[in-house]
Formats: structure tokens, sequence, C-alpha cells
């Protein structure tokens, strides 16, 4: 049971810290927290798709474009080896002993005429051929060569496979030319007997630049053709900057037979897609911007991010909107409630808006107002009871005082002691003078002074110990306070102080005006109370009246409240003398709150 009690005070406490507008952008965030998460995973997952087709893709046509060079090399291959073998070009090989010269320039006619229709068979891969004879040492061609037979060009150049260079033709540049030499030796390769017969196929850069201007025609890649230590083949429209950047790159990671990888170059990735081919030794390489294909898909991504932000910023503006005409106005009458509840009455609810709740803050403006004059009322009628009691006690009172007094009178006539009788008589009837008007509820605080002064001069009569100073500041007489606000205060001092030590009989009544508040404070040097008392006594001040409490000193404080305000107050504290003290305090009086009391006075 105790734990469930805990849950449901913990759930209250939640629910009262998150209010409506707190709520309402929770809901939104949680709205959008998933939509974000479900598209972002599609997104990235869109990317991986695409760029692994792109991948796939891009290394197929890769890998036919290097397999229709190699297929073009293979038939060159094929036809120097069928043309080694023609019975015309091994007569070009032969000794010619019983050929005459015509017969031996049909023979090269033949041969030239071979070679010439080998290389017209396709516009796009033109190729050159030569038949060199070691044994006749005489070459023939299907171009122009600018020498002839050279058994050194010959020797340098017997490798077996393609090679790459000028081989002592003329070069565009510095791009050169692709070669490969066949010989009819049976000997190790790459070795001349002396009477060898040597075809040789080539075929210019020119040839690949075309394949590669094909091929990019038809994508969206940037191709050419590399091969580590020597100058790339770019097509003719390649952007040579990202080129440079790409061989470096390539010179550092060297190419297997086919690679992909993703570079990021100038701060865009790029996909780098390689194949070797398998008669040139090279690597065709085409260099795709990833940027630019997926620019779409990250164009999407971002419009739908901003579509969200937008979104967004809407209900979250809508629940401004919501919390400021609404629940704004909503905590604002339930504020105002709450203070009526402690006792504020004067509160009002103010609005700019002119709707609904500007017609419920009038009706609880009218509530609240009606409710503050119906309390006061009942507040005037209690205290006028109140004040009724007091000069009822008063009427009790005096009696008693007055009867001690003239007692006092009697014993001095019969002492002969005139000036006693006559100081006596003279003080008592100021006092009662003043007493016995009740004309007015209030009077100046120099006409208070005076009547005390009245009244100590009595009591030092009566008890020679008294000695009683009073420190007024001049400013402060004019105040208007409550008839008989200090008397009944010296009286305590009197009574409970002086009359109940032999040692005391000093009495002081002081003032101060400061701070908008005016202050006085009687002060005398009897037993006082302990700090119990005190601390019970001021209590007592605050609560309702009670039968075995004294009247005078309760009346005092609630008719000094209602005059002057909640700031004022009736209190008790230790004396610098060593005795009690009895501290009244009360807030200057603007205009208007002199005007009220002129009014009460007139009363």
């Amino acid at each position: 049971m105790n734990l469930w009690k805990r849950f449901t005070i913990l759930r209250g406490n939640l629910q009262s810290r998150f209010s409506l507008f707190a709520k309402i952008n929770s809901l939104i965030i949680i709205l959008f927290i998933p939509i974000i998460i479900m598209y972002t995973f599609s997104n990235n997952v869109t990317f991986e798709v695409v760029g692994k087709e792109l991948q796939t893709s891009n290394t197929k046509q890769l890998t036919f474009l290097s397999n229709q060079i190699d297929s073009r090399i293979n038939q060159m291959m094929d036809f120097t080896l069928i043309l080694s073998r023609d019975p015309n070009v091994r007569a070009f090989n032969g000794l010619n002993v019983w050929e005459d010269r015509y017969d031996q320039m049909q023979t090269r006619y033949i041969i030239q005429e071979k070679m010439v229709l080998q290389a017209g068979v396709t516009d796009i891969w033109p190729t050159r051929y030569a038949v060199h004879s070691q044994q006749n040492k005489d070459v023939i061609a299907n171009y122009d060569r600018p020498t002839g037979y050279d058994e050194d060009y010959l020797k340098a150049n017997m490798s077996g496979r393609w090679t790459y260079g000028d081989h002592g033709a003329e070069s565009q540049g510095d791009l050169k030319s692709f070669y490969w030499f066949l010989t009819d030796s049976l000997a190790q390769p790459g070795t001349l007997t002396g009477s060898s017969l040597v075809i040789e196929a080539s075929f210019s850069y020119t040839n690949i630049q075309n394949m590669l201007d094909s091929y990019k025609a038809g994508g969206q890649g940037d191709p050419f053709f590399y091969h580590k230590g020597e100058k790339p083949i770019l097509n003719r429209s390649a952007d040579k900057q990202l080129s440079d950047e790409l061989v470096r790159y390539l010179d550092n990671h060297s190419p297997e037979n086919t690679t992909q990888d993703v570079v990021k170059l100038n701060g865009k990735k790029y996909l780098v897609s390689s194949v070797k081919s398998a008669s040139l030794d090279w690597h065709l390489v085409d260099v795709v911007p990833l940027y630019q294909i997926l620019k779409p898909i990250s164009l999407s991504r971002d419009l739908f991010y901003i579509t969200m932000i937008l979104l967004f910023v809407v209900g979250v503006s809508s629940s401004i909107l919501l919390y400021r005409n609404v629940q704004y106005p909503i905590k604002k009458l339930v504020r105002g409630l709450q203070r009526v509840q402690q006792g504020d009455y004067s509160v009002r609810l103010h609005s700019n808006e002119q709707n609904e709740f500007s017609f419920l803050f009038r009706r609880f403006n009218d509530m609240s107002h009606q409710i503050q004059d119906l309390i006061e009322n009942v507040f005037n009628e209690k205290i006028r009871a109140r004040e009724a009691t007091l000069k009822q006690l008063q009427a009790q009172i005096n009696p008693h005082f007055l009867y001690n007094c003239l007692g006092y009178i009697i014993n001095m006539a019969q002492m002969k002691d005139e000036d006693a009788v006559v100081s006596m008589a003279y003080n008592l009837s100021a006092y009662y003078r003043y007493t016995t008007r009740m004309e007015r509820e209030t009077a100046s605080l120099e006409e208070e002074i005076k009547l005390l002064v009245n009244y100590l001069d009595i009591q030092k009569l009566r008890n020679g110990r008294i000695d009683y100073h009073i420190d007024i500041p001049e400013d402060m007489l004019s105040q208007s306070v409550p008839r008989l606000m200090l008397q009944p205060m010296v009286e305590n001092s009197v009574i409970h102080g002086v009359a109940k030590s032999y040692s005391s009989g000093e009495i002081k009544i002081s003032g101060e005006k400061s701070n908008g508040f005016c202050r006085i404070y009687i002060d005398d040097d009897g037993p006082g109370l302990n700090p119990d008392q005190l601390e019970a006594l001021n209590r007592k001040m605050q609560e309702p009246l009670q039968e075995e409490m004294g009247c005078g000193l309760w009346n005092t404080n609630q008719r000094i409240i209602h005059l002057f305000g909640n700031h004022s107050s009736l209190t008790f504290k230790p004396s610098p003398l060593g005795g009690f003290r009895t501290e009244i305090i009360w807030e200057i009086s603007t205009e208007d709150d002199s005007y009220k009391l002129k009014e009460h006075q007139g009363d």
C-alpha cells in the first residue's frame, strides 16, 4: 500500500510539473523521432544499394571495354601469326635465287596489300604491320617508315610481348605506340638466327583514345589508360587536373587486377574502378563522380530534413500559440483563484485580448471585488464590536482607578499635604477629561503623550519610586493614532513592571520615524518575561480573542492593524533597561489614508 501511495504521489508530481505546452512539444518530438529514424535508415539503404549497383555496373562496363581492347589485340596477334606462315611472306624471306625481279615485286605487292586490307577492316582500330627479312635485309610495311631495315632495331625490341614506346618512330608529344614482334625462329623467343622472319604489329595510342571516347559518351565516368611509370592515355575531353590527382593516388596505391575504391578528392567523393588488360599489362581506369550521381538522392534527403524542420517549427509555433491563448490564461485564472483561496481578495486579472477568457477575467474580478467588500464589511463590524467591548471594560476599570486616586486625595488631605492634593486633583481631572471624550476614535500623538504625563504623574504621586522619561521627535507628534493607544501599554508597565519589584521604577517612552514607519518603544526595568513567555504573548496577538486573554493589548493591536494596515503591529521584546519592552509600529499614512482617517474621526 505504501508503495502504491508513493507511486500515486510521484505520478501526480510529474503530471503537475509537465504543463500542456510541454506535453504537446513532447508529443511533437515523439512523432518526429521515428519518422526521421526510419527515413534516415531507408535513405542509407538507398545509398548503399545505388552505390553497389553503380559499382557492379561500372565494373561490368570496364570489363567489357577491356575485353574489346584485348579482342582487337588478339586479332592483331592472330593475323601476325597467320601472316608469318603465308607462302608469299616466306618467299620474301627466301634466297630468291630462281625468281626474277618482277616476281619479287609481285610478292612484295601481295604482302603489302594483305597488310593494308587487314589494317583497314575497322576505322576505330587502325593497325600497322611490317615484315622484316633478316635473310634479305629488307622490310615491307603498310605505312611510311622513316628508315629501312635496321638490325639493331629488331634486336632491341625482340621481347616477345607488347611494349609501349616510340621504337625509333615519330611520336606525337609524349604519347607513344604499342608494339609486338613475332619471329619464326624455333630457338629461344627473342633471338635472331641470321635468317629469321620478323613480323612487327603496332597500333597508336589514338586507338585507345577512340575506345575511351566511345565509352565516355555512353556513361558518366572519365576513363583513362594507366600504367605505373608511363604517362596515362586520357580521353580527349578528360579533366586533366582530376586525372593528375588520380594518377598520383594510383602511383601510391598499386591497383590489382580488378579494384574499386571510393576516393575523396577536393572534398568530393569519386568511385575509382580499374580493370587490368591481359594483353598489355595496363589498367583501364574509370572515375565516376559519386556526388553527382547521388546528388538527386542527397537533394531529396536534404529537402526531407528541411521539410521536417519546417514542420517542427510550425508544430512548436502552434503549441506556443495554444499556450499563449489557452494555457497561459488558464494558469493566470488558477493563480488568481489560489490567491483568493489564500485570502488575498484584492487580486484582479487583466487581458488585452477580446475572447472567452477576457469574459471570465471580468467575472472573476467582479466576484473577488464583491467578496472583498463583504469581508471588509464583516471585519469592520467585528472591530466595532470589539471597540464596544473595550469601552465597556474601560468603564469597569476606570471607577477602580478613580477610587484609588480619591483615596489618595483623602489621605493627603488628612495629612495636610495640600500640594499633593492639588497635583493629584489636577492630573486626575485632566486624565478623565481626555478619557471620557468619546466623540472621536483617533487623536494626535501629542494628545496621547499629554495623557501619559497625567497618568504617570498620578502614579508617581502614589508610588515615589516611579521615574519616567519621554523622548518623542517633534515630527511625530502630529501623527493621528487610535485614542488610548499608549495608555494601556504604560499602565501594563506600571502594574506588571514597577509594582512587582521594589528595586525598579524607571519607565522610558521613546520614538523614531524612518523608512516610512513610526515606532514607539515603552520600556521598564521590571522583572520582564522569559523568551517562551514573550513568544507566547506575541503569538496570542495574532490569534482570535480568547476569554482568558487580556482584552486591552489584543484590541489595541487590532485597532492599529485596522487603521494603518497589515504592515503595522504591536510586539513585545526584552527591554534594554532589563525589563519589558512594548514596541508599537505603524506605517506612515499616505494622502488617501490620511483622508480616510479624518473621515473615520468625523464618524
